[in-house]
């Protein structure tokens, strides 16, 4: 049998399933992986399944072994010792050059000699000569990857502001867009410092109950409807999306807060209008998706 098993690698904390010929590893054992960049160290994050050794892995990478003391010796140096060297390196030949590019991390692959440096700009960047002198410094394939802001703060940041681990260091796999309307669906606020993450965009767990709130609001009338319950005929004027309950305006002029359950049937819907999104505070050019 062969076992799948989550696991995290590389300074973006990028997370991927890998398969395993053994059954000795264990949750934060420290492993050395292959991957379609070469062999790289990373950490078990999690148990998946176990499947047949003639089973299709799909383009899964492979577990080789788990770390001994010497890979961890090495991947210590690597990290201490070798990339802080890199960096100040790249940084001077970047001013040597006048080139207008932030590095922002290096990455040095584990078991290949090569080089990964991640850098923020707007706009290509013609970085030919960077590369011959960073190849010729320390013999070594160059990769330079241009990154967004929402990929520094993976790189640079620690935690939120609730307190825990960034989410796409933690454990999201892709970056998946974040809009306004997101924002808007659950009520939150839309004051810009309290909606954005470390990256200074729209925060991911906006996303995570936006198909809950999708869902909800369909059981419940919209704004301006009239609707009939056992204390009469009004208008709903407002409705609390979890508590599923509406605020309705009788014609009386009192208001009385119902379970969206007692209404017993709509009399009128409100005339469609379009819904206007709310002002963008990325100041995006066309929708405010993050990507």
């Amino acid at each position: 049998m062969r076992h799948i098993l989550t696991i995290r690698f590389g300074v973006l904390k990028n997370t991927a399933d890998f398969f395993s010929t053994f059954n000795s590893l264990r949750k934060d054992d420290q492993v050395v992986i292959r991957t379609n960049r070469g062999i790289e160290f990373g950490d078990v994050v999690a148990w998946v399944k176990e499947v047949p050794d003639d089973a299709p892995l799909d383009n899964l990478g492979e577990v080789l072994r788990k770390a001994t003391p010497e890979d961890k010796e090495k991947y210590n140096k690597i990290m201490n010792e070798m990339v802080p060297v890199e960096f100040k390196f790249c940084q001077k030949k970047i001013k040597e050059h006048k080139l207008v590019m932030k590095l922002a991390s290096v990455e040095h692959l584990f078991g290949t000699r090569k080089i990964i440096f991640y850098y923020l700009a707007n706009g290509r960047i013609d970085f030919r000569e960077l590369v011959k002198d960073l190849a010729k410094e320390y013999q070594a394939r160059i990769e330079m990857k241009q990154i967004g802001v929402r990929d520094e703060a993976r790189l640079l940041a620690d935690y939120e502001h609730c307190g825990r681990e960034l989410c796409c260091r933690s454990f999201l796999k892709n970056l998946e867009p974040v809009t306004m309307k997101m924002a808007k669906n659950q009520k939150a606020t839309l004051d810009p410092s309290k909606i954005s993450g470390r990256c200074g965009r729209l925060m991911c767990c906006l996303r995570y109950e936006d198909k809950v709130y999708d869902e909800l609001k369909r059981n419940l009338p919209r704004k301006g409807s009239i609707v009939k319950t056992a204390k009469g005929v009004g208008e709903v004027i407002n409705y609390d999306v979890l508590q599923q309950e509406v605020t309705i305006e009788l014609n009386n002029a009192s208001r009385i807060h119902i379970p969206v359950s007692e209404i017993i049937d709509k009399v009128r819907e409100p005339i469609s209008e379009p819904e206007k999104e709310p002002p963008c505070n990325h100041h995006c050019e066309k929708d405010c998706e993050l990507e």
